[in-house]
Formats: structure tokens, C-alpha cells, sequence
């Protein structure tokens, strides 16, 4: 079992950053994607950045050359460093993990932690 807790959301203005952390506890080992998640209101849970088993990342484009995903494998953390943040940013943020292989934004996810919220006002 695998749980994940993320912290690191809140309200920043326009051009701002922010660092989300996600902890994972648990067997980690088989892990194959690591990813973070959005969904703003109204809308559908889009993929923001996923990190593969060998450190190779993935990004949506709306987010590429301002948020850097990474992880500590001593402190079994993932992490989201979101800079020149927009207002279109603003969403509910997740950490998800899923132990298949495949293109990270897409299929099934095992866990999920419980969201962290991003505000960004203009």
C-alpha cells in the first residue's frame, strides 16, 4: 500500500512560484509513474508532469519552461517547482502514482493523495 500526502499550495500573485511537495509512504519501489495532476473547476483533470523510473520527465505544454518536476529518493518525495505562475494555473493540485508502464498522462492511476490547492491571482 502506497499513500501520498502533498503540501505546499496557496495563493500567490501573478509571476509568483510556488514548490508542491508530495510524500510517498509505503512499498515504492515498483513504482513506475510519478506524476502531478490539476483539475480546476468546471474543467477535467489534466496531466501537469510526470517523472519515469530512469528520471526522464514529461510535461503538459502549457506548463513546459516554468514548472520542473523532480524526486528525492532519500526522502521518498515528489516535487512540483512552479514558477512565472498564470492565472490559468489555479487548480486543485495531485500527486498520483501507478505501478504499469505506459505514457504517464495517460490510463489508470493506483493512488492518489488528497489535492493541494494553487490560487493565482492576477
Amino acid at each position: 500500500q502506497v499513500q501520498l500526502v502533498e503540501s505546499g499550495g496557496g495563493s500567490v500573485e501573478a509571476g509568483g512560484s510556488l514548490r508542491l511537495s508530495c510524500a510517498v509512504f509505503g512499498y515504492t519501489y515498483s513504482l513506475y509513474c510519478m506524476s502531478w495532476f490539476r483539475q480546476a473547476p468546471g474543467k477535467e483533470r489534466e496531466g501537469v508532469a510526470a517523472i519515469y523510473p530512469l528520471g526522464t520527465t514529461t510535461y503538459a505544454d502549457s506548463v513546459k519552461g516554468r514548472f520542473t518536476i523532480s524526486r528525492d529518493n532519500d526522502k521518498n518525495t515528489l516535487y512540483l517547482q512552479m514558477n512565472s505562475l498564470k492565472p490559468e494555473d489555479t487548480a486543485m493540485y495531485y500527486c498520483a502514482a501507478r505501478y504499469h508502464s505506459g505514457a504517464c498522462f495517460s490510463g489508470e492511476y493506483n493512488y492518489w493523495g488528497q489535492g493541494t490547492q494553487v490560487t493565482v491571482s492576477s
